[in-house]
């Protein structure tokens, strides 16, 4: 059972860090303030999974958490960024929350 979990828990990290890296390129392609402004959201969510992932990682003592330390705060600080820029979008822009 140990083994079934950490697959799935590597295939989940697996796809929440290459939708951050896809919806970041689309954030960056995007036509309009409002279709860039959605992508950054997803792009929001998709890092937090990382990061909620790779903690699930170390909770389930797949891995030592100074193993993983590196790649874990660097998606703590992308997610502090995107989040911040998210911010930003949305008072330049005048979006509302909901």
């Amino acid at each position: 059972m140990e083994q079934h979990d950490l697959g799935v828990i590597r295939k989940q990290l697996f796809k929440s860090v290459t939708s951050v890296a896809a919806n970041y390129r689309a954030a960056c392609r995007a036509r309009s303030d409002k279709e860039k402004f959605a992508k950054v959201c997803i792009v929001v969510e998709e890092v937090d999974e990382t990061v909620f992932w790779i903690e699930m990682l170390i909770d389930g003592k797949f891995i030592g958490k100074e193993k993983i330390a590196s790649q874990f705060d660097e998606a703590e600080e992308i997610l502090r960024v995107m989040s911040a820029y998210r911010k930003k979008l949305r008072d330049i822009n005048g979006i509302s929350d909901r």
